[in-house]
């Protein structure tokens, strides 16, 4: 059983430096190699974190022998081909959120995977932080009653720029892709799929949404309001109204550290704190570890069924606001 495990990072922005802070805490996995177009940025990363070796080219670290495990951390729009060109190398792949531009690209990465005989999994690292798995446990033990409702958001003011990622419709731009899918994503795990879904957004001038409004409605009378931005900053909180309770995840809900504020009817305000000595991306770095070491090509926590399903409902909701890449 292998012990030690060797990284690769391809797209070198924001988060892959925190995942890459992240990976130091992890003792046995090691940060082999790093991948951007500009060999420069590779090299001044590298030096940053460690890394025992950099390139200027993407393939270049897919076809390096030393490494087992590739994070990809680039624009959406080129998951799918990076993905599928890692696992045809023989590459391990965790790939950042959101997983594909479609439904049909995730189906092509995933039948990649299974074809190849290689691990494969978003990496929607929400799903393995402590406070959401703690609120996962407090829903499937149905401690407070059925689910009611289910209020969350997530927004920032974001400067226009038509040529920077978040605005730029050839990147994959617009608040639904960025950050909407955490909202989109709790709902999906914490209520489960809707059997109703209306979303209205406003457009930038480049045709991507600046801000989404969606919402769920269920069968048995749940329902859930999504919201996401790039023109205000929000309070970023998921709120959940169960029967007998109401449970908040705090400002931030889909990162640590966070605090679960659980509510009931005459009696005190329960405040449970879940503290972090990392930013988080340490819990799907082992998890993906714990995968690799059992011999599993598929995540027993982000299964390919759970891809497939938020990337379907991203799709919905893109069809209701008339967004298309």
């Amino acid at each position: 059983m292998k012990t030690n495990y060797n990284w690769g990072i391809i797209g070198l922005g924001k988060i892959a430096r925190k995942f890459a802070i992240d990976l130091q805490s992890i003792k046995n996995a090691n940060l082999k190699a790093v991948a951007s177009r500009s060999l420069q940025k590779a090299e001044a990363f590298a030096e940053d974190f460690y890394a025992d070796k950099f390139y200027g080219s993407y393939s270049e670290l897919i076809n390096d022998p030393d490494v087992d495990i590739v994070y990809i951390a680039t624009p959406h729009v080129f998951h799918k081909d990076i993905s599928i060109e890692c696992l045809k190398a023989k590459k391990a792949v965790l790939c950042e959120k959101a997983f594909g531009m479609n439904t049909t690209e995730v189906e092509e990465m995933i039948a990649t995977a299974k074809a190849e005989d290689v691990f494969l999994m978003e990496a929607l690292w929400t799903h393995f932080v402590p406070h959401y798995q703690y609120v996962l446990k407090l829903i499937e033990k149905k401690k407070y009653g059925k689910i009611k409702s289910l209020t969350a958001d997530f927004g920032f003011k974001a400067p226009y720029d038509e040529n920077k990622r978040l605005f730029n419709k050839d990147l994959g731009g617009g608040s639904l892709l960025d950050i909407g899918i955490y909202p989109v994503f709790a709902a999906m795990t914490l209520i489960g799929m809707p059997d109703k879904i209306e979303a209205v957004a406003k457009m930038s001038e480049t045709g991507v949404d600046s801000r989404c409004s969606i919402t769920f409605k269920y069968k048995n009378g749940a329902i859930a309001n999504l919201k996401s931005t790039f023109l205000k900053q929000t309070p970023t909180e998921c709120i959940i109204e169960f029967e007998k309770a109401t449970v908040k995840l705090t400002e931030r809900f889909h990162e640590p550290p966070s605090t679960v504020e659980i509510t009931q009817k005459n009696k005190e305000k329960k405040v449970i704190e879940f503290p972090v000595e990392t930013l988080g991306y340490n819990y799907e770095a082992i998890h993906v570890q714990k995968m690799l070491a059992q011999k599993r090509k598929e995540s027993t926590v982000m299964t390919f069924e759970k891809s497939l399903n938020l990337i379907s409902l991203l799709d919905k909701i893109r069809k209701d606001i008339g967004l298309s890449y």
